[in-house]
């Protein structure tokens, strides 16, 4: 047995969350649940030699086999233009019939592809989250890399809601380094990348600087998602 063996070590995982003792949550009007209705808007942010990137994007297809491709996938491209095109359309008209409420987690590149669209989610009164400036996969990408999309993807944001700072980020997409560097950016007030309780919580979160903050997650589900 190593010395490294005998030493007591803190599993980084949280498994027990609120565990038995789960909070009542008081939301307005004595509403016994209270929903975040959210609309993904990525299309134009994704992977694509167009963008400057090796290959073509494989993630989120009906294509069961797709292959990255160095060349420009035209198949794929027209799947994803659907949304712009219209599935946005046709999801914007059922919440603005009924009047509901809704969060736009919008990627940076695409929104900059679609400012009238932008404009439309900011009548309608949305909530404007970021996502990310690509809707690319960050697990392998180097931290400085990471760290210079949430800073771009945050202007991003900025400048094209005329000076109104996103207070909610969703990578989908994420690394081990992403909740760190959204802590370190600063203006955030809550993030969506994680998956496990239904109920918003409180989360320590250790900066870059070394020093550790309260940090608000609004856990996201997948059960109305087309990751699942």
């Amino acid at each position: 047995m190593t010395d490294q063996d005998q030493q007591p070590t803190v599993y980084p995982r949280d498994m027990i969350g609120y565990g038995r003792d789960v909070p009542h949550a008081q939301w307005p009007n004595r509403a016994k649940i209270a929903v975040q209705f959210v609309l993904n808007y990525e299309e134009g942010g994704e992977n694509n030699p167009l963008h400057g990137d090796p290959t073509s994007e494989t993630f989120l297809s009906e294509l069961v086999t797709a292959q990255a491709y160095e060349q420009r996938h035209m198949t794929m491209e027209s799947m994803y233009e659907y949304g712009s095109r219209a599935g946005v359309w046709r999801i914007l008209r059922e919440f603005e019939s009924r009047g509901l409420p809704m969060t736009i987690f919008g990627v940076g590149m695409a929104l900059q592809r679609y400012p009238e669209l932008l404009d439309t989610f900011m009548k309608n009164g949305y909530e404007i989250a970021n996502h990310g400036l690509r809707w690319i996969h960050y697990q392998n990408l180097p931290i400085a890399t990471e760290k210079r999309h949430i800073d771009l993807g945050t202007h991003v944001i900025r400048d094209m809601t005329g000076g109104q700072w996103p207070l909610g980020w969703y990578t989908g997409r994420d690394s081990p380094n992403t909740r760190r560097l959204v802590v370190d950016q600063g203006s955030y007030e809550y993030d969506s990348d994680y998956y496990g309780d239904d109920l918003p919580f409180w989360m320590q979160v250790a900066k870059t600087d070394g020093s550790v903050v309260p940090h608000l997650v609004v856990p996201y589900s997948l059960d109305c998602n087309d990751m699942r």
